[in-house]
């Protein structure tokens, strides 16, 4: 199994967090449903998908919107998540780092197999861009 360098990892990731859980990168659609052990009151929309940078790999784009009060369940991605906040806001507990205030206009890294989750987003939906750079043919998402 390959490891992704500092450099592979910064050609392609932009910004992003998690909130995706039930579906397999390799096999993900432009729309994802809800599937069973999604979080209810998460959707989320696959903007881009690709091979790679590296064998094994693929690079996912998710668009993702998380209803007022709404918590993330403690979970892991097997490689690296990149958020960007557009909007809302949310506690985001990330082992090893203490909590992260996320908030509009912030990007947060997550490194591969961390655990965290998230919530406390008020009365306002929350809207994020997610790059996730995780090994081909896993879960997106296991809980932690």
């Amino acid at each position: 199994m390959s490891k992704l360098s500092r450099r592979d990892f910064a050609a392609v990731a932009s910004c992003a967090l998690c909130s995706l859980t039930g579906f397999i990168a390799s096999d993900a659609s432009a729309q994802t449903p809800p599937t069973p052990g999604a979080t209810p009151g998460v959707t989320r929309k696959i903007l881009s998908q690709t091979d790679g940078p590296t064998a094994g790999y693929v690079t996912l784009v998710v668009d993702i919107e998380i209803e007022p009060g709404v918590m993330i369940g403690r979970h892991t991605h097997p490689g690296i998540e990149s958020a960007y906040m557009l909007d809302g806001g949310f506690d985001l507990p990330i082992e090893g780092q203490g909590v992260v205030s996320f908030k509009p206009g912030m990007g947060v890294v997550v490194p591969a197999n961390t655990p965290h989750a998230g919530g406390k987003n008020g009365d306002k939906k929350t809207h994020i861009v997610s790059t996730y750079i995780v090994e081909k043919g896993k879960p997106l998402a296991s809980p932690a």
